[in-house]
């Protein structure tokens, strides 16, 4: 019989559920590498504990390398291989620090124990028609997850509906091919649809939070059909893999609006605004648990390591790890409060660069001079305010220089520090000293604002902008800016603006500049820049900002889609390389 390595998907609250499920006293019960696989599925505990690890498997965004540093957003200051991807080197062999995104051999894993449920389920002794439901609809949607994964990355990938006997069906394995691209989503909205048909709206047991729901289900199944409807997959294709041959992108358009409507029509969620400050309201989205906005999320406990990203992200002069510091590209495109462009060549713009612009740059980027929080001991006495010190300064004496506290010069840290002078704000939480605690805010994986930004941008593509802009504007005066009445290309460009900044860090930059195909060759090229501050500790002395280049960057068009992995290539030949690798 085979033997089914339990433990590996046994993990936290999954285990203790399939302990306590077994009759057996204690002392008589198989160490758990020892469980035949019909153990499992006869067993809901284990089945259980067998779909909780599909929610494992999920790869969050608060990891130590962010999506956002192979974009316009951030560089990675440990590199860590990004340097890779962002300078256009990536091949079929060595897809750099994009490995552990894409995943391909890891989501395969995961679909396969998703086929394998639905080929066991037969057996499982479910406690009654809701359970089986759930889990089904569960499963459903965790298997349009993973392949959403790899087709955002890859494009038409094989479709797998089995598990397969390594020893029987070796030439079955070795015949797979991948699918069109078009069959794929069509997939994974199917699969979408039958996990909506099954899952419940809201939960009504509290020990079910974090669970997916009808509206997790309906919002990937908005995702993946805005995605599928726009110019990458449906302009220029060379080949069904790679995108649309065929059809109608107008029609996939009206698919992708209807999808979100769906979301919307399920009257479940709201935007945020918990407070009268627009900043505070944007930032408290990704830290107040149970508000309304979230749709479907990851769960952090303390109590169980919690989650590190304040302490990979925070500043240097905190004894954090700086990691992901937004870069000036990325920072010079908010908007002033007033709607209009920040520009360096404005000079009272570029003497003040950090007043009066959009309300979400002060809830998401940490810049000279900005308000943070109390120090640790050995920095408090030089700043007692606790403010970001990223520039070099003219000292009280008027004739030295003195390097800011969170700068690669600190006197507290300094192989920790900031190559572009800013550090990552959204998601952290300032009461938190992350040198010595982790936190508990939750990764969001899906939320309204981006399921309204979905439908505005469907109807706007449309021409149905009377549709598009309320739903637009809900996202942008909830920000605490201007709504707008632009029309045409230039509501175009505001809908992109919106989807950039409103969804900024939450892993949407990379798909999104490269599937409207405006931005990826301009943004993605070049230089990334950094700030240089020049300042002062005697009040009233002038501060002078300066771009300045730190690291450079290329982008080509075999970048839009990954390159199929050269070792399946090499495992099963059948796999056919994407055209702009061959």
């Amino acid at each position: 019989m085979k033997k089914l390595h339990i433990i590996t998907f046994l993990t936290g609250a999954a285990l203790l559920l399939a302990i306590a499920s077994c009759k057996k006293d204690f002392l008589e019960k198989k160490p758990l590498t020892e469980y035949e696989e019909s153990d499992v599925w006869h067993d809901i505990g284990l089945v259980q504990a067998f779909v909780n690890d599909l929610y494992v498997q999920m790869r969050p965004g608060f990891n130590e390398v962010m999506l956002s540093s192979m974009t316009d957003e951030s560089r990675f200051i440990h590199d860590y291989n990004t340097s890779r991807v962002v300078q256009g080197n990536v091949s079929p062999d060595d897809i750099g620090a994009l490995n552990d995104f894409s995943r391909w051999d890891a989501h395969y894993r995961v679909i396969r124990n998703c086929n394998m449920f639905f080929e066991k389920m037969g057996e499982v002794p479910f406690k009654d028609e809701t359970q089986r439901r759930r889990l089904m609809g569960e499963v459903h949607f965790f298997r349009a997850w993973y392949y959403q994964m790899l087709v955002k990355y890859y494009g038409g990938v094989p479709l797998i509906t089995k598990t397969f006997n390594i020893k029987g069906d070796e030439q079955e394995i070795l015949n797979i091919k991948r699918a069109s691209f078009e069959r794929c989503v069509q997939f994974i909205s199917d699969e979408c649809d039958s996990a909506a048909k099954y899952l419940p709206k809201v939960y009504d047991d509290v020990a079910d939070k974090g669970r997916v729901t009808m509206g997790g289900a309906l919002s990937l199944k908005s995702r993946i059909l805005l995605y599928a409807a726009s110019d990458l997959f449906n302009v220029g294709v060379t080949s069904e893999l790679m995108g649309y041959k065929t059809g109608s992108q107008q029609a996939r358009l009206r698919l992708a609006k209807n999808a979100a409507k769906a979301v919307i029509d399920l009257n479940l969620y709201e935007l945020y605004r918990p407070t009268d400050s627009a900043a505070e309201n944007y930032s408290r989205v990704f830290l107040d648990k149970d508000n309304k906005e979230l749709i479907f999320f990851k769960q952090y406990d303390k109590a169980l390591l919690g989650t590190s990203h304040d302490l990979y992200n925070g500043p240097n002069g905190y004894h954090n790890w700086g990691g992901n510091v937004p870069i000036e590209n990325f920072v010079s495109g908010y908007q002033m409060r007033d709607g209009s462009a920040f520009s360096w060549t404005n000079d009272a713009q570029a003497k003040a660069p950090y007043v009066g612009r959009d309300p979400r740059f002060y809830a998401t980027i940490l810049y000279d001079g900005a308000k943070w929080k109390k120090r640790p001991k050995d920095g408090a006495e030089v700043d007692p305010a606790g403010v970001i010190q990223t520039g070099r300064y003219e000292a009280l004496n008027g004739k030295d220089s003195v390097w800011g506290l969170d700068t690669r010069n600190s006197t507290i840290e300094n192989w920790n520090g900031t190559f572009s002078g800013y550090y990552l704000r959204k998601f952290m939480d300032k009461n938190l000293d992350a040198q010595f605690f982790r936190g508990d805010q939750p990764w969001i994986f899906f939320r309204y604002a981006e399921i309204l930004l979905n439908y505005a941008e469907a109807s706007i593509w449309l021409g149905e902008d009377a549709d598009g802009l309320p739903m637009l504007n809900m996202v942008r005066t909830r920000a605490g800016m201007p709504a707008t009445t632009a029309t045409g290309e230039a509501l175009k460009a505001i809908l992109r603006y919106e989807r950039r900044y409103e969804l900024a860090f939450e892993e949407h930059r990379f798909f999104d500049a490269r599937r409207w195909k405006t931005e990826a060759m301009t943004a993605f090229n070049g230089s990334a820049l950094g700030i240089e501050v020049l300042g002062s500790q005697i009040a009233g002395h002038p501060f002078s900002y300066k771009p300045v280049s730190i690291q450079s960057r290329s982008f080509a068009l075999k970048d839009y889609l990954l390159p199929i992995p050269a070792a399946e290539i090499r495992k099963n030949g059948n796999l056919e390389q994407q055209d702009t690798y061959k």
